[in-house]
């Protein structure tokens, strides 16, 4: 039977669950920094450079420590849309969810085309666009390669600001949320197992992607039982936990380097199944292992303010980021380790960006500013 939905969240979890969606953001902003090659991260992606302390870090984090942020997120969105259900019909649900969602992702996607068609206008912004190659019509990058058609597919399926495939996904798990809340309650073994399945195999569900269901059920599934996710399981050792997230990314990074053409399956799956274990233990580590660094963070006024821009972190650090990094390292070539430098201070000057376009838009325009994050960060502390 179903829980009773709460009549508000429990304070210290409200305050995870902001601490969390930040931080998983500014994340995110350092696993899209990667600048190493091939840049194209996949979990079983090599390095093609020389091994050293700088390519070490940056493959240990972008591709190893940090990629837990995405399974906490939709961790997060399953478990609080489900512990608002019955608060509205499913169809009046669905009707903000497309306002919330559907429409910030449509906006953004044809804003950032507007900013890229701006950039090919300059010669120096347009070299940062064919360098960066992060146009799925890859060899064209420029806008004025496509045709109309093409067009169309860039704002509606393929944005410049590929990080919205989130967006799309989390609206598309809000559509099935039905049948999925049947699913996870009734049949929760043979659910799981599935998502699972898809996840480790990255194998997408149409619109939906591959880590949605499992992390998102799992989110919901939470918060329809009634389970209490602050405290920790029994069986969770949060040393032990630790190490295994750590080793494992630590080995997979190590992998990394050592292979060479021909790549091997065997290789591809044992670096695939390190990934997984990474992410998994990651979340774990993260959310049960760090509430110190929540209570410190969240008792800083400086540090609530920041929570309320975490969308605008996320809707414009790509391609931001992307280009800054190919014209940082195109003209601080002779600067030493570069490469390393850019990837430690790039993106934090993309989030101080972020955030300060999001607080002068919110103070000059809240209605806009409301519209484009679908009313996300309104507060002003």
């Amino acid at each position: 039977m179903q829980a009773a939905t709460p009549a508000r969240l429990d304070p210290f979890l409200s305050q995870k669950l902001r601490f969390w969606s930040l931080m998983a953001m500014v994340l995110l902003v350092y696993v899209h920094a990667y600048n190493l090659h091939p840049r194209y991260l996949q979990p079983f992606t090599p390095v093609q450079e020389a091994l050293g302390p700088g390519t070490w870090l940056q493959y240990l984090l972008a591709n190893g420590l940090l990629r837990f942020r995405i399974p906490i997120l939709f961790a997060i969105s399953g478990y609080l849309f489900a512990w608002r259900e019955g608060a509205e019909p499913h169809g009046q649900r669905v009707r903000r969810r497309l306002r919330t969602l559907g429409l910030p992702y449509l906006l953004w996607s044809l804003i950032w085309l507007a900013a890229l068609w701006a950039l090919e206008q300059f010669p120096v912004a347009k070299q940062a666009v064919l360098d960066a190659e992060i146009s799925p019509f890859w060899p064209r990058q420029l806008l004025s390669q496509l045709t109309a058609g093409e067009l169309v597919q860039r704002w509606l399926v393929e944005p410049a600001p590929f990080q919205l495939w989130f967006l799309r996904s989390l609206l598309g798990l809000n559509l099935v949320y039905p049948w999925l809340r049947v699913a996870v309650l009734r049949k929760p073994a043979i659910y799981f197992s599935v998502a699972g399945l898809l996840w480790f195999f990255m194998v997408p569900v149409p619109l939906i992607g591959d880590e949605g269901p499992l992390f998102f059920g799992l989110g919901a599934w939470l918060a329809l039982r009634g389970k209490d996710v602050l405290a920790p399981p029994g069986w969770l050792r949060p040393g032990l936990l630790a190490g295994l997230w750590l080793g494992a990314c630590l080995l997979k990074t190590w992998l990394a380097f050592q292979v060479g053409p021909p790549f091997s399956l065997p290789l591809a799956l044992s670096m695939l199944a390190l990934h997984k274990v990474g992410e998994i233990s990651g979340m774990l580590v993260a959310w049960f292992g760090l509430n110190g660094l929540v209570r410190w963070c969240m008792d800083r006024n400086w540090f609530q303010w920041l929570t309320g821009f975490s969308f605008m972190i996320y809707v414009l650090h790509v391609p931001l980021v992307n280009y800054a990094t190919e014209l940082a390292l195109r003209y601080g070539r002779a600067v030493p380790h570069i490469h390393l430098l850019t990837y430690l201070l790039l993106p934090l000057l993309v989030v101080a960006v972020s955030v300060g376009l999001g607080a002068l838009l919110r103070a000059v325009a809240p209605g806009i500013y409301a519209v484009l994050t679908g009313g996300r960060g309104l507060a002003t502390s």
